[in-house]
């Protein structure tokens, strides 16, 4: 499988208005691949729409940016945008496909950016913790960037902001989380962001 990850960024008190146009997009007798999750910001840049779609193949993923950006109207929601960037993904090996259902809704997206070189050792550091980590709260995705800089974004689910605080200081405290290679292979870029589920997302 092959991800994108889409983010829209709207005017200002817009952002609720292009959801709609989005799912249209995504949904429309055309489009290849299939809508994982909608989400809106909620901790971190306001007026964003987060778009994660799963594609069979990556010629599937290179038809669909394409049409994105051979369109006067992206996503549907053009009149609505600001900014757009789309990023292709590839995941870790030996994840599950997603599973789409009612896991949050908090949803946690987390990018690191990998010194050059980094990334065999960091998909072999998180095979072997993965497992015990995942144990604590639901993985949504973990995924390494097929272009632009060196780097990888996973997406993980809770029920509430307690249970997530509460699940950060476990897996800390049982020396479950981090992998042993976060601090030789990571640059300082880090950034964690807390999205909602849109009405329409596959992902609740």
């Amino acid at each position: 499988m092959f991800y994108e990850l889409a983010t829209l960024t709207t005017a200002v008190g817009q952002t609720m208005l292009a959801v709609p146009q989005v799912a249209a997009y995504t949904r429309a007798p055309e489009a290849r691949g299939r809508m994982i999750g909608c989400w809106r910001s909620e901790f971190g840049p306001q007026n964003r729409i987060v778009v994660l779609r799963e594609f069979a193949a990556r010629d599937d993923l290179e038809s669909e940016r394409q049409r994105a950006l051979q369109s006067a109207d992206p996503f549907g929601c053009g009149q609505y945008l600001t900014a757009l960037s789309m990023e292709s993904h590839a995941p870790f090996p030996g994840r599950p496909p997603i599973e789409v259902g009612a896991f949050g809704p908090i949803y946690e997206f987390r990018s690191y950016v990998l010194k050059p070189g980094a990334l065999p050792e960091t998909l072999a550091a998180w095979s072997v913790m993965l497992p015990r980590r995942t144990r604590l709260s639901r993985l949504v995705i973990a995924m390494y960037a097929l272009d632009g800089a060196p780097r990888f974004t996973h997406i993980w689910a809770y029920r509430g902001w307690d249970e997530r605080m509460s699940i950060r200081a476990r897996a800390l405290r049982e020396h479950v989380w981090p992998p042993s290679s976060a601090p030789h292979t990571l640059t300082p870029a880090m950034v964690s962001e807390v999205y909602l589920p849109t009405e329409n997302s596959p992902l609740q």
